[in-house]
């Protein structure tokens, strides 16, 4: 999944990496956090941090790579390593990026 942090803007960290889902689906998790989904409240975000109430957008990645909510492709977007062969081979369609830690 796309995870970016709506913290401080509308251009924030962002990080390619898997998520797992609750058994309902409503509650999403990465790296030990848990995320809810804002059910069409949130402003340019689409979940939140439980734990600190940050806002997020969380989406499934886009093979062309134009991730990010709002322009600023240039911002550079981390990608897990635990996901990245998978990323660049079967999302994106360009295996011989698949050492490439970032988009």
């Amino acid at each position: 999944m796309y995870i970016e942090s709506k913290a401080e803007g509308l251009n924030g960290p962002a990080r390619i990496g898997r998520v797992t889902f609750n058994r309902t689906g409503r509650t999403l998790y990465y790296r030990g956090r848990s995320f809810q989904s804002l059910k069409g409240s949130g402003f340019k975000a689409n979940y939140f941090d439980t734990g600190t109430g940050d806002a997020y957008w969380i989406s499934g990645p886009r093979r062309d790579g134009l991730d990010r909510l709002y322009g600023k492709s240039a911002l550079v977007v981390e990608i897990d390593d635990d996901v990245r062969e998978e990323y660049w081979t079967e999302i994106r369609k360009d295996a011989k990026q698949k050492s490439k830690s970032h988009t």
